[in-house]
């Protein structure tokens, strides 16, 4: 295993805690679990004798909010609302270029190409955009027949613009492999350092995509709603330089 942070670390992270969920601000570049050679979540927490289960995933260079469940009595009923698509995702990515419009829906549907990358189930000449606040799609007849496809449906607001980069909040409404990074990079404005989809000259240490916000029902305090939030570090906004003033207000705004 490569060295990283301990598991002390990482949990003084944390964004919330009660008896049946740990939920955690992980760094980018560590993974949730399932590493065979390097170190993950689930893996430092075990060898400090706290066992924990994933509710969802998020990729090793995404950062932001992971919920945990303590016990599996509470992990059946937090991963059906996920699956159920109850409960609610929000993310934070820097994009360039800068220029996408205030709103938008990309329903655009995966499948798996080459090498087992991921990528829109059609050629991306076939991509349309239309309407007002826009949506990208592909008409049916142009979505490949020959390989098992996966509908997706992504929303964006833009919170703010720098220089050349965007802010968006993104809303994954279906839950798919890379969905968020493979929709932008397909519309033309990928994720930056994104070290799949972005240009390769842009590598700023790491992938501006967090995890933001989730909202989840409690069934095990009496049904009520948990809205959890989890703020970007300071690397988050050193990979678009100018867009650190203008986005962390645009955050504060959110917060109010």
């Amino acid at each position: 295993m490569t060295s990283g942070p301990d598991w002390a670390t990482l949990r003084a992270a944390c964004c919330y805690e009660d008896e049946a969920i740990l939920a955690l601000n992980k760094p980018a570049g560590i993974s949730v679990m399932g590493e065979r050679h390097d170190t993950d979540l689930i893996r430092l927490a075990e060898a400090t004798g706290e066992t924990l289960y994933p509710v969802h995933r998020i990729d090793k260079v995404t950062s932001g909010l992971i919920l945990l469940a303590k016990e599996l009595r509470f992990h059946g009923g937090l991963t059906r609302q996920f699956a159920q698509r109850t409960a609610e995702k929000h993310y934070l990515a820097v994009v360039r270029p800068r220029g996408l419009p205030e709103r938008g829906t990309i329903d655009l549907p995966l499948s798996t190409g080459r090498k087992g990358r991921i990528r829109i189930a059609a050629d991306r000449a076939a991509i349309e955009q239309h309407g007002d606040p826009p949506t990208w799609s592909v008409p049916e007849a142009a979505v490949f027949g020959q390989v098992r496809t996966y509908p997706s449906l992504t929303t964006f607001r833009r919170l703010a613009q720098g220089p050349d980069a965007d802010l968006l909040e993104l809303s994954p409404v279906t839950g798919r492999r890379h969905q968020l990074r493979v929709h932008l990079a397909w519309i033309g404005y990928a994720i930056v350092g994104d070290p799949l989809f972005a240009a390769r000259d842009d590598s700023p240490g790491r992938t501006a995509l967090h995890s933001w916000r989730l909202a989840v029902d409690a069934e095990w305090a009496g049904g009520r709603r948990l809205q959890l939030r989890a703020e970007p570090g300071l690397d988050f906004f050193a990979v678009a330089p100018g867009l650190d003033t203008p986005g962390r207000a645009a955050l504060s705004a959110a917060h109010d």
